[in-house]
């Protein structure tokens, strides 16, 4: 039984993939900052499946502390960390220019920092045991900058370099590491915008591409995966 360890997981992206995961038979280490959601969360997954084990810690993944605190705890309770999803992040719609002075650092901190430090956490385990997939949740932002959210795009710009960095250093080791790049995706972050559900991929969309992804045979590996709406971005 493998175990996966998922930042921010009660909502949108991370919860449908860790529903996903669930029902894969695979083990679950997830955070969020929330603790009711958090034990709500797990009382619906093994629910859903009694077999599999779900741990939980309330996790500000953009405190260095914090996220080295879970990693720990995760490594701790669950020994092997089979596959990694970054999913942790945050939308920010505004120009650079008219961005708060403690944008930049807020949005490096939540949107690269989490993906960076668990991949030093837990890298060099995998290289050393010659498995492991690590999937970084990217945007089309880091293939078209959205102007009207710039450090945002900036952001997932680096999460993506930072993606193929992973991958050159691991892939001859066993590892695998692939970049979900979703279009405009029905979360959280369109609360309060009026969108038709069926002009948007959803959230279980993605979560069903990296489950079949990580079915894939050992010799095949995805670099990158773009899911964009049918009719094209919002």
């Amino acid at each position: 039984m493998k175990n996966a360890l998922i930042t921010a997981a009660t909502k949108g992206i991370g919860r449908a993939v860790s529903i996903a995961f669930v029902k894969q038979g695979i083990n679950l280490s997830i955070c969020s900052r929330n603790e009711q959601d958090l034990l709500k969360f797990k009382m619906e997954l093994q629910g859903i499946n009694p077999q599999i084990t779900v741990i939980t810690m309330v996790t500000d993944c953009s405190k260095r502390d914090e996220l080295i605190n879970f990693a720990v705890f995760t490594e701790k309770k669950m020994g092997f960390v089979d596959i990694i999803v970054n999913n942790v992040g945050m939308y920010k719609h505004v120009s650079i220019l008219n961005d708060s002075e403690d944008s930049f650092q807020k949005q490096i901190d939540t949107n690269l920092l989490p993906a960076y430090e668990l991949y030093r956490f837990f890298g060099k385990t995998m290289v050393s045991v010659g498995k492991g997939h690590i999937f970084n949740i990217c945007s089309v932002a880091a293939i078209n900058p959205v102007v009207e959210a710039g450090m945002y795009s900036v952001t997932k710009y680096a999460l993506l370099g930072l993606n193929k960095v992973m991958r050159l250093e691991t892939q001859a080791h066993g590892v695998k590491v692939t970049a979900v790049i979703p279009g405009s995706t029905l979360t959280d972050s369109w609360n309060g915008i009026e969108v038709d559900k069926n002009t948007m991929v959803l959230p279980e969309d993605v979560a069903s591409a990296i489950v079949n992804i990580l079915n894939m045979s050992a010799g095949a590996n995805v670099d990158e995966v773009v899911i964009k709406p049918a009719p094209g971005q919002i």
